[in-house]
């Protein structure tokens, strides 16, 4: 049994960012499934949004961030994260970290889809994330400790409060973690998916462990899917950064004709729902498309990583065409947080994509997910470093699991289910047919603890636990809207959304939906 003030679960830029500000003063163990620099985070090409230009205001990042989450954001939260942009900029150049500019010393600002003004500071170019995790990554590592190789098995509570987690390394050994304070940060669900932007670590682990403890979850049916995932031979390479398109690049099919032109006034622009389920019509018919980046000057040294990413798979840029295809990237929903990161459950927090903090509504504005993982994170933070906590608890003995967890599918046939089934296009037969499947391996869901697992099996457990929430939630919403999609529902628009959020309270097999999204806008 180890003992810390503050366990955080994940190693991206909301865990890097809360553990600087955290261990100045409290013991802070990091724990990561995987090595510390494997995140989402490290493969963030884009930037991190903030209405910092002197055309530019809060407001029009908030307008901005609402019409691209279709109106389900939730406002308050939302105001409060764009107008923490320009500080949360300013915090960051105070940790060291080095934004590009242009020659005059400006700020070199890109656009992307479904922004209308020119707000996205990057750093490294295309590098953007790792810049900023390796930055905090050598501010926190000397104050904190970090725990490699070691996967986070299940929440632990005594009187319906988190009091710690526990954990096995690779060697199936099981230590556990008391804390009063237990942040997951443990990132999104991509990997649910055949083709995703994600990390191989993105399988939906704090979800399900959230979801297990009785923690609220929310959103699940909102999955964004990047219109521009690299792929060859069908097979997603890695992603190429939305930027591309904003500083001039356009979707083209094999005949040279651009795909966007007249399906939305944004055209390649638009946002990314609509960008994606356009490619995945033409892919669907067996038609190719590709990314032209012929407008683009000295691509390779404006976008470094993309250009040896295409070297890598043997792309030749002398063509100026990137093969693309969509693929899964950030969960809107989540675990349920107010601003302070708190969930409902005392003692646990969550922050960056494994929250739902309600700021990305039903489709994510482009470069607000580093935004998100900064500011939540402070906040998180604050609210620690504010209360008054108590470090001692009884730990009861924990009964032993003799069960045998018995026949689970591989990680592939998820990904087939979810991909087939519960993907960019929804249809009523595809729900029906992915739940169904999922409901054979409910006893693997909400009865974990019953059985001995391997970390393999437990991967796979809390994959099942996701992919069924993810399916159920988008079965109950009979509407499209962002990123769900349903072809029995397909023309659903602003006066036809049904203004309901779909909650799961935790370890509850069926959904609350209750209404909670507001009738207009207030700012």
């Amino acid at each position: 049994m180890i003992k810390a003030d503050v366990v955080i679960i994940g190693s991206g830029l909301a865990s890097l960012m809360a553990a600087d500000i955290l261990s100045v003063t409290k013991n802070v163990i990091i724990i990561t499934k995987s090595s510390v620099t494997d995140s989402n985070s490290v493969l963030a090409q884009g930037g991190i949004a903030a209405a910092i230009s002197g055309d530019d205001d809060w407001r029009d990042h908030f307008f901005d961030t609402i019409r691209a989450g279709c109106y389900h954001n939730d406002e308050t939260m939302t105001e409060f994260l764009v107008r923490q942009g320009p500080s949360v900029i300013d915090s960051l150049i105070n940790k060291g970290i080095d934004f590009d500019r242009c020659k005059d010393g400006s700020y070199a600002l890109g656009k992307e889809g479904a922004h209308s003004r020119r707000r996205i500071l990057h750093s490294g170019g295309d590098a953007t994330g790792k810049e900023l995790v390796m930055k905090l990554l050598a501010r926190v590592k000397e104050k904190t400790t970090i725990i490699e190789h070691e996967f986070a098995i299940d929440i632990l509570i005594q009187n319906r409060t988190c009091i710690g987690v526990y954990t096995k390394n690779s060697e199936e050994r099981k230590t556990t973690y008391i804390a009063p304070s237990v942040i997951l940060a443990t990132g999104g669900i991509g990997q649910l998916y055949e083709v995703t932007s994600n990390s191989e670590q993105a399988t939906g682990d704090g979800i399900a462990m959230a979801y297990r403890a009785g923690a609220t979850i929310a959103d699940m049916e909102f999955v964004q899917f990047h219109p521009t995932m690299l792929v060859k031979s069908s097979k997603g390479i890695g992603l190429v950064s939305e930027a591309v398109r904003g500083e001039g690049a356009r979707i083209v099919t094999e005949k040279g004709d651009f795909l966007m032109a007249g399906k939305h006034p944004l055209e390649d622009l638009a946002p990314r729902d609509v960008v994606a389920r356009a490619i995945n019509e033409h892919l669907c018919k067996n038609e190719l498309l590709y990314l032209d980046i012929s407008n683009i000057e000295h691509f390779t040294t404006r976008f470094p990583s993309i250009a040896t990413m295409c070297e890598k798979a043997s792309i030749d840029l002398k063509h100026h065409r990137i093969p693309i295809a969509p693929g899964a990237h950030f969960m809107m929903g989540g675990v349920v947080t107010n601003e302070k990161g708190e969930t409902s459950i005392p003692g646990l927090y969550a922050v960056g994509e494994v929250a739902r903090t309600g700021v990305h509504g039903a489709n994510r504005l482009a470069s607000n997910s580093l935004l998100e993982c900064v500011v939540f994170a402070a906040e998180i933070a604050k609210e620690i470093l504010r209360k008054q906590q108590i470090s001692s608890f009884f730990v009861p003995a924990t009964e032993k699991a003799t069960r045998e967890i018995g026949h689970l599918p591989s990680e592939l046939e998820i990904k087939e289910v979810m991909t087939k089934g519960v993907g960019i296009v929804r249809t009523r037969q595809s729900l029906k047919e992915a739940l169904s499947w999922f409901t054979t391996y409910r006893f693997a869901m909400l009865h974990l603890k019953n059985f001995t697992t391997t970390l393999e099996q437990q991967k796979i457990c809390n994959m099942l636990t996701v992919g069924y929430l993810i399916a159920l939630a988008a079965w109950e919403r009979t509407e499209s809207r962002g990123g769900h999609y349903r072809t029995d529902y397909p023309n659903s628009h602003e006066r036809k959304w049904k203004h309901k959020t779909i909650y799961f309270s935790g370890g509850s097999e069926k959904p609350l939906v209750t209404t909670n999204c507001q009738e207009k806008l207030s700012v």
